[in-house]
């Protein structure tokens, strides 16, 4: 994105760049290669299932080529922290607590071996996010990565968009966008558009990137995201924008006439377009359907209705595909009850609230109204999405959020360097004295 997403990573960070003798020196960024390792765990997250796309993709082909991305990213981490420095991090810490339960679950195989598989993934996409702490300083380095990623994802959809309409908005989905190159669903495409716009966004309100640059994101991901119709993406980016730039109100003018204008914007939409919002936002669905949230109530009810044991209450059924007789969870919470019981409800919720304590702590700046929209949004999401207790978009949206709240590493000085001590002639010393 523009000038200031192609440029290097802020300073930060436990290495150091030499600098002028007699300097000090300064903190320097991540290596380049951090960005491809995050851009391999974008990859794995991006799931198998999804619609159909323009040239049948083998489901085990796309399994091989994410889980390969994953193994590349801990193989690339491992490669660059060799000696194994890492970040004290209250976010991967809960993860890692999170696959006590994960593996007790499943070492049962009440779920099948997939479930011990999962596990393994989970492990590996903890182990990779403990080696790349050592980068995480408290700048913007990861926002600008993950910018980049997803808009590298929601380009191959505008490119399956234009290859082959049809394919793209199949009546399946009900006219709704999905990924015509790669299988992704209308829910994934709105969540990628839906936080690259929000983080962009604020970047322009920081003045950490230009005007025009943002545009060239904002606006090709605000169609994408209309196209898809999906109104938690949504209502997670204005909610989320609203809670990020209501801390940025007393110390930014920017985001001051932002809001001003984005109210008044808001008001003349919902006046002269509320027809046309109420279409796009009930999807040609009826009362009943809207009521019980598409069919996921009913799901709900019957996942919270099944008879379980003291274990599986506690420690859940094993990590699965997040579904239930069948169906979808569609929920966070849920699905981690079913997977993890309990114990990883609790550990769930331990994250979302110590990262969003830190952030209220912290005193106001772009990189603490960043993290805030990153939780909020994945708070809000978590009601009609699952995610949070597997490896997932979200926890990668919770992971930048976690970097952006580190303190940053404190520079080391280098020794001021002496002159060396110039033999002076005896003669001399004798004249000198006279």
């Amino acid at each position: 994105m523009g000038g200031d997403l192609r440029r290097g990573a802020l300073p930060g960070g436990p290495d150091v760049a030499d600098t002028q003798p007699g300097a000090e020196r300064r903190p320097a960024g991540p290596p380049k290669l951090v960005g491809t390792i995050w851009g391999l765990l974008v990859l794995n997250t991006l799931g198998s299932a999804g619609a159909e796309t323009i040239v049948p993709l083998p489901r085990s082909l796309i399994q091989m080529v994410t889980m390969g991305a994953l193994v590349a990213a801990f193989a690339l981490a491992l490669a660059l922290n060799l000696r194994l420095r890492i970040r004290g991090s209250a976010f991967v810490f809960l993860l890692t607590l999170l696959l006590v339960p994960s593996v007790i679950s499943s070492v049962d195989l009440e779920s099948g071996f997939g479930a011990l598989f999962r596990c393994a993934r989970l492990a590996l996409f903890i182990g990779t996010l403990w080696l790349l702490s050592r980068w995480w300083d408290g700048g913007l380095t990861f926002v600008r990565h993950h910018i980049r990623m997803y808009f590298a994802v929601l380009g191959s959809v505008a490119a399956g968009l234009v290859v082959s309409p049809g394919a793209a908005l199949p009546d399946l989905y009900g006219g709704r966008l999905v990924g015509a190159l790669w299988p992704l669903t209308p829910p994934q495409i709105g969540q990628y558009a839906a936080v690259i716009i929000g983080l962009t966004v604020l970047l322009v309100l920081g003045r950490r990137t230009d005007r025009v640059s943002a545009a060239v994101v904002i606006v090709p991901s605000l169609v994408l995201l209309a196209l898809t119709h999906t109104r938690t993406a949504t209502l997670g980016l204005v909610i989320g924008l609203v809670l990020a730039i209501g801390s940025l109100l007393l110390t930014s003018a920017a985001a001051r006439r932002f809001f001003t204008w984005a109210v008044l914007c808001a008001v003349a939409a919902a006046v002269g377009f509320a027809s046309a919002l109420q279409t796009w936002f009930l999807r040609g669905q009826s009362q009943e359907n809207f009521s019980n949230l598409t069919g996921r109530a009913k799901v709900w009810d019957a996942l919270l209705a099944a008879p379980r044991t003291t274990m599986e209450q506690l420690f859940g059924v094993g990590l699965g595909d997040k579904s239930f007789g069948g169906l979808p969870i569609d929920n966070s919470w849920l699905a981690v009850y079913q997977e993890q019981g309990l114990t990883g409800v609790a550990l769930v919720a331990a994250i979302i609230i110590v990262l969003g304590g830190v952030a209220l702590l912290r005193p106001p700046s772009l990189q603490r109204a960043c993290a805030i929209f990153l939780i909020s949004y994945c708070a809000i999401a978590s009601y009609t999405e699952a995610g949070l207790g597997d490896a997932s978009p979200y926890l990668l949206h919770l992971a930048v959020a976690a970097s952006l709240l580190a303190a940053p590493a404190a520079a080391t000085a280098l020794p001021t360097p002496t002159a060396p001590r110039r033999r002076i002639p005896r003669w001399a010393r004798r004249a000198e004295v006279i």
